[in-house]
């Protein structure tokens, strides 16, 4: 059952659609990391051009290495010992769409806790955008029953909220870390 909901996503995401999914933590609007038109027009969804507030979910610690140019050894550490979610912004952004890459050149990461974020992730075979499934500058929907219906209706596939599992309704916390191994605790 989950997995033809994986495939339907990938398929969706393949040709450059996006989609509204569960998180392990809230609700999230997501595509194809590499595919700079979609990551567009999330950005058009929201009525935002904040790149700092889109981050990417990769299946597993060790993919990150292929969208950043040196990964300090403190990130897989973090990444494969946290319980909780943790975003990681590194530094050297690589292999991602252009305008999802800020200005500093950063990229925003993490390996979430939940079943179909990871099988999306490690089917399409690249990082999955996410953002939270609300309007810029709007509350955060902590529930698929909170999300406007102009959100909804913008995106070309939402996933069954059966798949929702037990997320934990809060933005992940956030650390920058340096290639140096300096971080700095942001959320």
């Amino acid at each position: 059952m989950i997995q033809e909901e994986v495939n339907k996503a990938v398929e969706v995401l393949r040709r450059g659609g996006i989609i509204l999914y569960p998180t392990d933590t809230v609700w999230g609007i997501g595509c194809d990391a590499t595919n700079a038109e979609a990551v567009e027009r999330i950005y058009k969804l929201k009525g935002s051009v904040n790149k700092k507030g889109m981050i990417v979910l990769i299946d597993t610690p060790a993919e990150v290495g292929r969208y950043i140019r040196r990964v300090p050894e403190v990130a897989y550490d973090l990444m494969e010992l946290t319980d909780k979610p943790l975003t990681l912004i590194l530094d050297g952004a690589v292999g991602v769409a252009e305008n999802l890459i800020p200005e500093e050149g950063s990229l925003a990461v993490r390996v979430p806790d939940h079943d179909f974020c990871r099988r999306v992730a490690s089917r399409l075979r690249r990082p999955l955008v996410s953002t939270s499934a609300n309007f810029s500058g709007g509350e955060t929907p902590t529930r698929f029953s909170d999300i406007e219906a102009g959100i909804k209706e913008g995106v070309d596939m939402v996933v069954d909220p059966r798949f929702e599992g037990n997320p934990t309704r809060m933005a992940s916390s956030i650390m920058m870390i340096k290639e140096d191994g300096e971080f700095k605790i942001l959320r």
